[in-house]
């Protein structure tokens, strides 16, 4: 079977997929920042002296690590209203599902970062007299980030790909701009191919400087 490709049709849709990718990086931007905030609270309080704070912690962390993630979009968007009476539009929803799940991952990152370091560092630190959230701000964290830095970025790039789902709440991103243009023009192969590359060259860079990062990261070691 001949197929016959045909861009000239997908090209005249060119300002869609540009407004689609748009919608897509900007929600990756503030799911991957209000993220690493979930996650540093949450990987913090997975080292807690308190039972109760690693307890729910680890509760929150199992719970979203464990749920796919399609399902944490349609029971935030569809049957968190039914539960508590609050109604989220598409793109709060998907902003909140993503954010939950991107830090229950940044979490686990961020602890492994921090028990990576030698106890004794901290224990020198208190040693001196410093407190223990100050041995963690100026001796541990400094430090942990560092090593931190390349999976948070390998999860960041999985935030990214993780978006696409969010077309399924009717969020205008990059794939449900595609789907819009594929119905309209039926020329889905050339559509979803060309989604798929701007997903490619959004993603190309960000995974080159990842390659780069640890290079470095070994090499400092």
């Amino acid at each position: 079977m001949s197929y016959t490709w045909n861009f000239d049709i997908v090209w005249s849709y060119r300002w869609i997929f540009l407004t689609g990718t748009g919608v897509t990086i900007g929600i990756t931007i503030a799911v991957v920042l209000l993220g690493l905030v979930v996650g540093l609270i949450a990987g913090i309080a997975q080292l807690s002296r308190s039972p109760a704070l690693r307890w729910l912690s680890w509760a929150y962390i199992e719970m979203f690590r464990l749920t796919p993630l399609l399902v944490l979009l349609l029971w935030f968007y569809y049957a968190l209203p039914i539960l508590t009476g609050i109604k989220l539009d598409a793109i709060t929803a998907s902003v909140v599902t993503l954010t939950l799940y991107g830090g229950s991952f940044y979490a686990e990152v961020i602890r492994g970062g921090i028990i990576s370091i030698e106890p004794g560092q901290s224990e020198a630190g208190l040693a001196l007299g410093m407190t223990p959230a100050r041995v963690m701000r100026r001796i541990v964290l400094p430090q942990a980030i560092k090593r931190m830095i390349p999976p948070l970025m390998n999860q960041s790039i999985i935030q990214f790909k993780n978006t696409s789902l969010v077309s399924v709440l009717a969020v205008p991103d990059l794939l449900y701009q595609g789907q819009v243009a594929a119905m309209d023009t039926y020329r889905a192969l050339e559509v979803y191919t060309v989604v798929a590359a701007i997903y490619v060259v959004v993603l190309l860079p960000l995974t080159a400087i990842v390659k780069l990062a640890e290079k470095r990261l070994a090499h400092s070691n």
